[in-house]
């Protein structure tokens, strides 16, 4: 007998061959088991009818044994088809498979912000040791550790408390959320700033789809958008489309609302839309990007001036990609006729602006300064600072 992928190609050979052989024969032949005395194989005498369990659990008797046999074998995930969702969060994010905590005193002042709580448990080796516990300590919460949820709450003092006492950064909650990502969701730019300093990763968790640079851009906290980008935040989703997340996670990315740029655009969040091009996002993300437009549903936009366009942002969202060097040819004329604006809501004065631009030949200054961006890379913008350049010229290439 060989190997399992072996037996399975043989198998997957023979079955049409076997099926052919069912339709084809003739009946004697298909019914060969039923030849034998009450029905029973030639081979193996029918047991009494006291001894014969009920129709249902013969069933049922059928169903468990399909049940053994499709269950996997270890490390067997993509052969199978993926793990069991359920199973693989409870390993990966859960200490215990989702008990609630015996003593909720350490969570519990960790949500209202009790300092000296935390201060007076954390002294006993038995609270140290279960400080990174991830439990549910409260019904309709997430299993979750104190960190998160004083994150969650926005208390600083206790997220930096918590922190020196060993509370890592970067563990995530069963839906893949970090510490991070729950403070920018809530607004609290404090334990955000404590977070990054701290070591904590400004791109969020790998196993969550969405980023604190996403969610900051959406809702317009430019602040707190300055501050991960500072911590050298992605702020394309150039982190989201590394391809070491395992199958059942990793997808296809099939459209352009993923880019924080756009997201701030659809908004209409103007300053953080700058910030983003500032830190180096590509203008012309889904189409000089990771991401292929083929597969995109139809009708949605194909890059991010389309999208801009699109959704009737003012003039200075055109402005601001043509002087970061967006590519002007990627919107067709056709998309900008009037029978398609009829079902937009595109600004008369963006539009014209994009018009202009598109007809008039760029300044080589225009044109040397993003040069200049692009060779450096958007990972070696933040130290142009400190070339041996007049500040002037500084400024002039970070768009200040």
């Amino acid at each position: 007998m060989g190997p399992p992928n072996q037996r399975s190609r043989e198998s997957a050979r023979l079955r049409p061959q076997v099926s052919l052989f069912f339709q084809t024969a003739p009946l004697s032949c298909r019914n060969r088991r039923t030849a034998g005395p009450n029905g029973a194989h030639p081979r193996q005498a029918a047991p009494p009818d006291s001894q014969r369990p009920a129709a249902g659990a013969r069933w049922a008797s059928r169903r468990d044994g399909r049940r053994r046999d499709r269950r996997p074998e270890p490390h067997s995930e993509a052969r199978e088809g993926g793990p069991n969702l359920k199973e693989w969060l409870r390993e990966q994010f859960c200490d215990h498979p989702l008990e609630h905590c015996e003593d909720t005193r350490l969570h519990d002042a960790a949500y209202v912000g009790d300092l000296q709580t935390l201060r007076s448990l954390l002294q006993e080796d038995s609270y140290r040791s279960r400080i990174n516990e991830k439990s549910v300590w409260c019904c309709g919460w997430l299993p979750c550790t104190p960190l998160r949820i004083a994150a969650t709450a926005g208390h600083g003092n206790c997220v930096d408390f918590l922190i020196r006492k060993g509370a890592e950064v970067d563990l995530v909650d069963v839906k893949g959320q970090t510490a991070l990502y729950v403070a920018v969701v809530n607004g609290h730019l404090e334990s955000a700033q404590i977070l990054l300093e701290a070591g904590a990763d400004p791109n969020g968790s790998r196993h969550h789809r969405s980023t604190p640079v996403y969610h900051a851009s959406r809702v317009g906290r430019a602040d707190i958008l300055k501050a991960l980008i500072r911590y050298g935040a992605d702020v394309d989703v150039n982190h989201h489309l590394t391809p070491d997340i395992r199958p059942p996670f990793s997808r296809r990315l099939t459209s352009l609302v993923v880019c924080p740029l756009y997201i701030s655009a659809a908004y209409h969040n103007l300053q953080c839309f700058k910030l983003l091009l500032q830190a180096g996002a590509n203008p012309d993300f889904n189409c000089n990007g990771p991401v292929n437009t083929q597969g995109f549903y139809r009708g949605s936009p194909g890059c991010v001036m389309d999208a801009v366009l699109r959704h009737g942002c003012e003039a200075a969202f055109v402005s601001l990609l043509v002087e970061f060097g967006a590519n002007l040819s990627l919107v067709t004329w056709d998309s900008l006729g009037p029978e398609s604006r009829g079902r937009r809501k595109v600004d008369p004065e963006a539009l014209q602006v994009f018009k202009e631009a598109r007809s008039v030949p760029r300044t080589l200054l225009n044109l040397c300064r993003v040069a200049v961006r692009r060779a450096l890379g958007k990972y070696r913008l933040h130290l142009i600072p400190s070339l041996p350049l007049p500040d002037p010229v500084k400024k002039f290439l970070l768009y200040e």
